[in-house]
């Protein structure tokens, strides 16, 4: 896949361009069928399959602190790969583009620099200043310039409408089921190892390698989870404690992750964690001993949901080296 980060470094329009744009956070379901429905199109065509999204997202700009992301870029691009995209153009967005009238953005960006030849998008899809570049006025300009404007109707999975909002409500009440079921595969967090207070061995028992988790992240509801651990070339199973550690009167808030049959320093590596299930919510105990007990009950069940779900787990593997 090409990658191209601004305008200015495409040369010329793309043969046969069949084009999609969107913030497309988080790649679930619904932006999967439209990729599918560009990548077919392109093909049928002998054309090129085009994604243009946005980075930062606009809301991070037009009203900063009114959206925590499913996925970051890195993740963005990496899933949008994965969808067979032919290139892929992020657009830095800033408050000056957000000015940018939906008919400029037409005639300069899609148009006379990409070189739509087919546009698809999303039911709600809006841009421009004001927003509005609107599907009847895209179709208009579809009909004016000569490219046809495909419309991929609202997606349900379950009764659920997929939508990135949907999928964060669902994380952030810990519904790590249904997340998965409008993403099609586990929500994931990853990160460097950071040093801790290094207790989890020496006094609870139970060595963890920890993630810092920010306030302007997408915080899953706070407890302890069962997780796919994805580090060099290998996937393993673990709990995970999304929180402050309460026993110990902690302030900071971090992902503690205690990884079964593991015992390697990976202090300063990255690291995946896949969120399978919520198992409980964070509980402040009495002392280490208290605690320690309770993380024993959390190992045993959480090796039985692994097993249940071995299968699963082998294909999320499989799907995180694949990239």
């Amino acid at each position: 896949m090409e990658i191209y980060t601004s305008i200015a470094e495409i040369t010329r329009p793309f043969a046969g361009a069949c084009v999609t744009i969107g913030n497309f956070d988080g790649v679930h379901l619904g932006h999967q069928m439209l990729f599918s429905e560009v990548v077919s199109r392109a093909h049928a065509t002998g054309g090129t399959s085009v994604v243009v999204t946005f980075d930062p997202h606009p809301l991070k700009v037009l009203r900063p602190g009114s959206i925590r992301l499913i996925s970051t870029l890195e993740q963005k691009v990496e899933l949008i790969e994965k969808a067979g995209i032919d290139v892929l153009v992020v657009m830095p967005f800033d408050r000056e583009f957000a000015a940018v009238p939906a008919d400029t953005f037409v005639e300069d960006i899609l148009v006379s620099t990409i070189g739509v030849r087919e546009l698809v998008v999303g039911y709600d899809y809006a841009f421009g200043r004001g927003r509005t570049g609107t599907i009847d006025f895209l179709k208009r300009k579809g009909q004016e310039r000569g490219f046809p404007v495909t419309v991929v109707e609202a997606h349900y999975e379950d009764g659920m409408l997929v939508s990135s909002t949907k999928i964060r409500e669902l994380v952030a009440e810990g519904r790590m089921r249904d997340v998965r079921t409008l993403l099609g595969r586990y929500y994931q967090i990853r990160g460097e190892v950071q040093i801790g207070r290094q207790r989890g061995g020496a006094v609870v028992g139970f060595p963890t390698a920890n993630l810092r988790i920010t306030e302007e992240d997408l915080c899953p509801k706070r407890g302890v989870y069962v997780t796919q651990v994805i580090h060099g070339g290998r996937c393993y199973g673990g709990v995970s404690n999304i929180g402050y550690n309460p026993t110990f009167g902690e302030n900071r808030l971090v992902a503690e992750t205690h990884i079964f049959d593991f015992s390697e320093d990976i202090y300063g590596k990255l690291i995946k964690i896949n969120l399978l299930r919520h198992l409980r919510g964070e509980k402040k105990f009495s002392g280490p001993e208290e605690l320690s007990k309770q993380i024993r009950r959390d190992i045993e069940t959480a090796r039985e949901v692994l097993e249940a779900a071995r299968r699963e787990l082998l294909l999320s593997c499989e799907e995180n080296f694949s990239r």
